[in-house]
């Protein structure tokens, strides 16, 4: 039972989480075997500045 965690500085719709959980799901169950039934996947929406890269606050 995969578990897909994925976390984005917030900004997308609810029809681009939409269309993100449908396409990891297809991935995932295509190159694991694992039935789509099966499959979790977590997106965690992020604060612009709470998130870091090289020094700098993105």
């Amino acid at each position: 039972m995969p578990f897909i965690h994925v976390e984005l500085l917030e900004g997308r719709t609810p029809e681009q989480k939409k269309a993100l959980i449908e396409d990891i799901t297809e991935v995932v169950s295509k190159d694991a075997d694992v039935p789509k039934e099966r499959i979790h996947v977590i997106i965690r929406d992020m604060k612009h500045g709470d998130y870091g890269c090289g020094g700098e606050v993105k």
